[in-house]
């Protein structure tokens, strides 16, 4: 299977997908670590989180599919979100608690 496949199947089988640099008890860098804490404060229990670091094809991949250059990137529901700077917002707004409410319902 492709990359841009892989990366199809990944975002569109699982409800809520983050692609960020490490894990999520051990980030690797500060805006995954960002993208993490949001996601738990959200109470997010069924995250697939990809390690990119783990797989450079999907780290380069990953750019392509969304036409985003920076990781993490969260899908909700196969559909791009955006990276940490998005999702801070998105929370101070309230907006990402009502999109993830709605995946978690």
């Amino acid at each position: 299977m492709d990359v841009q496949a892989a990366i199809k199947s990944q975002v569109t089988s699982n409800p809520v997908v983050l692609y960020m640099k490490g894990s999520p008890k051990f980030p690797q860098c500060g805006f995954s670590g960002l993208a993490i804490q949001i996601l738990q404060a959200c109470g997010v229990q069924n995250l697939v989180a990809v390690d990119v670091l783990a797989d450079p094809a999907i780290r380069d991949g990953i750019k392509v599919y969304a036409n985003w250059p920076t990781i993490p990137q969260l899908y909700i529901n196969g559909e791009f979100v955006g990276g940490s700077d998005i999702m801070r917002s998105m929370y101070e707004q309230g907006e990402l608690q009502k999109l993830l409410a709605e995946v978690a319902a």
